[in-house]
């Protein structure tokens, strides 16, 4: 198969992964190359988007910037809200633009919110609104999240669907580790008054992974949705049960990432340096689980690993609130890394349980007397589609967690005990719903992955 040539760049047709043929001969290798250059662009967006959970830990008067807690936190949440906000946009612009040409230019246009956030950070006095708005700019970052999730789920047959999503997400996710372990690097080697030397180090990078992106990869007709696909999605029920079970997962990585470093400081007091050597780890531990959550779902079916997930994360908060009361830094950062890494197995088995909605669908229609690759095709295209309305509605889940926090530490006691309160119920909701909806009525929500494969290779 070759690329075939239009006005608008590369593009490949007939994209067929469940031929297993053609995936051996030269999908494969397609695909993963793909996936790899789509790793590295999520990543720096994850970066660029979570910038400020790491400036505002260098914001002091010391350095002409001196802001509230409150301040701070709101320069979290912004670009956090901004990045959801994208994400549903993103994951349509990607259908209609195509995997490389979307790539190239979103990872290009993180070079402006680098850029300002640079140049005003090292300039004293800066007003807070300014600052708003860079912010709000590197919310763009967020949004690489779901036209890159879009772009793969199409690319992997469907029992590596669990393992291709976990590695993408995964290794974007990392993102939000790597420049908070830049930033502990920085305040331990040149102290907490170069917050542009943390900012710098990105601007190569996003050079690089454009050009890369130009040049290696791949546009895939497949990867188009169907005609009104999102809004067929939307009137899907699953749609709003997932999205609310992601909320769960991935708006509390997000939303404790972006806060973790603050908590710290409103909960313990702790200094730059002790923030910034406990943040980077619990995103690092829950993107590296991400992978591993997708293929536990491989295997045991997603809602089973959901529901467990949700159960141990219900447990890891009363640990919190158990930390909180007794005043112990050392239990409540074990607490938290815990938690992180629940939020990371919990994506990937929440986002598994996406294709199985609808191969499930697509299986029953086989049966009807549809055409397979009809069904299939179709199946994959409302996938790409929930995948882009779950991210965007999980990553507004991350902006109520960083508001609950405001409003926690912002009160007459400053204590994060009614924050960890709301979360605990909330992940007590999510148990039930997955109970409910994709355990107690599994044979007509999300089949098993082995009738699944049996049934799509004949199709």
């Amino acid at each position: 198969m070759r690329p075939a040539r239009t006005e608008t760049g590369r593009w490949i047709e007939d994209w067929d992964p469940e031929n297993e043929e053609f995936w051996q001969r030269t999908g494969r290798r397609t695909a993963r190359r793909n996936l790899i250059l789509s790793v590295l662009s999520e990543h720096i967006g994850f970066s660029v988007w979570s910038m400020w959970s790491v400036l505002v830990l260098f914001m002091s008067p010391e350095i002409g910037l001196g802001f509230t807690p409150s301040e701070k936190f709101l320069l979290v949440i912004v670009p956090t809200l901004v990045g959801a906000l994208l994400r549903l946009p993103y994951s349509y612009a990607v259908t209609r633009f195509g995997g490389r040409n979307w790539t190239v230019f979103a990872t290009a246009i993180l070079l402006v919110p680098t850029l300002a956030a640079l140049w005003f950070v090292q300039r004293p006095g800066t007003p807070l609104w300014v600052f708003l708005l860079i912010g709000a700019a590197g919310g763009v970052g967020g949004g690489n999240f779901a036209s890159s999730m879009t772009n793969i789920a199409v690319l992997f047959p469907r029992h590596l669907q669990g393992w291709a999503l976990g590695v993408n997400a995964g290794g974007g996710n990392l993102g939000v580790a790597a420049i908070q372990l830049i930033g502990l690097l920085v305040i331990a080697t040149a102290g907490s008054s170069h917050p542009a030397y943390v900012i710098s180090a990105y601007l190569p990078l996003i050079v690089l992974v454009s050009l890369l992106a130009a040049l290696k990869m791949d546009n895939f007709t497949a990867v188009r949705g169907a005609p009104g696909a999102q809004l067929e999605a939307l009137r899907d029920p699953h749609t709003w049960w997932i999205s609310l079970l992601y909320v769960g997962t991935f708006g509390s990585f997000i939303g404790y990432g972006f806060a973790f470093g603050l908590v710290l400081q409103s909960q313990f007091g702790a200094t730059p340096l002790e923030s910034a050597s406990y943040t980077f780890l619990g995103p690092l531990l829950g993107s590296l689980a991400r992978p591993l959550g997708g293929l536990l779902s491989d295997r045991w079916g997603g809602a089973l690993i959901t529901l467990c997930t949700f159960c141990a994360m219900a447990a890891g908060t009363g640990v919190l609130l158990l930390a909180s009361v007794q005043g112990s830094f050392a239990l409540f950062i074990c607490g938290f890394t815990v938690l992180f890494v629940l939020t990371g197995i919990g994506n990937g088995s929440t986002y598994k349980m996406i294709p199985a909605v609808f191969a499930r669908r697509a299986e029953d229609a086989v049966t009807s007397g549809h055409d397979a690759t009809e069904a299939f095709a179709r199946a994959r295209s409302l996938s790409g589609a929930l995948i882009g309305i779950a991210g965007a509605v999980g990553a507004l889940g991350g902006v109520g967690v960083n508001l609950v926090f405001r409003s926690s530490y912002g009160g007459s006691e400053k204590s994060g005990e009614p924050a960890f309160l709301a979360f605990l119920a909330y992940y007590l909701v999510c148990v039930l719903v997955t109970c409910a909806v994709y355990l107690r009525k599994r044979p007509t929500a999300e089949p098993a992955p082995r009738r699944v494969l049996a049934r799509a290779g004949r199709g």
